[in-house]
């Protein structure tokens, strides 16, 4: 059987067991996560979540980008249209994570890397691809100093270690900015 034939028959359990058409377009938490597209670190897997519970970003490195900018640019009005105001009383959680694989971008493809964050080669360098840690902090100061994002989120940083499982809270919660 093939990878297609594969989620087809899981897709007929879904439909039989787990959907559901209740679901809201908005998050039930008012949560959303932005995190790397790394198969070992699923938010869904490493926080429990459960279905329609926050709206998850991801791409390579979890790290910000002009397209994580756009969607979150984007979000408030898909929210608008569907009856929610977004800001106060919502988060931002952006999640890295040990062993990522955007160090072998950083080691074999830096101008792709580059580009894929918004930088030129030479600030590359700065973006401590190497350090999850300094990243999401990194992140947290850019998402923050960027007017294109909405603000009254609370927005925190956190680091999955992939070795152990656990998530470290590298920047607690805290207000993005007062105004929207």
């Amino acid at each position: 059987m093939d990878f297609i034939e594969t989620i087809t028959q899981r897709n007929e359990e879904f439909v039989r067991a787990g959907h559901s058409a209740e679901l809201k377009i908005i998050p039930s938490t008012k949560t959303v996560l932005i995190g790397c597209l790394d198969p070992r670190v699923d938010p869904t897997d490493v926080f429990g979540l459960k279905p329609g519970e926050a709206a998850i970003i991801r791409n390579i490195g979890g790290r910000i980008n002009s397209a994580v900018v756009e969607t979150l640019t984007l979000l408030p009005i898909v929210s608008k249209a569907a009856g929610q105001e977004m800001g106060p009383g919502w988060n931002l959680v952006i999640l890295h994570h040990t062993d990522c694989g955007i160090i072998g971008c950083y080691k074999h493809a830096p101008d792709l890397l580059a580009a894929h964050l918004g930088v030129s080669r030479s600030q590359l360098d700065s973006m401590a691809i190497t350090d999850p840690r300094k990243a999401v902090a990194m992140d947290i100061a850019a998402y923050k100093s960027n007017p294109n994002i909405p603000g009254g989120f609370m927005i925190s940083g956190l680091v999955y270690d992939i070795a152990t499982g656990k998530i470290e809270i590298i920047v607690p919660p805290n207000r993005l900015r007062l105004e929207n």
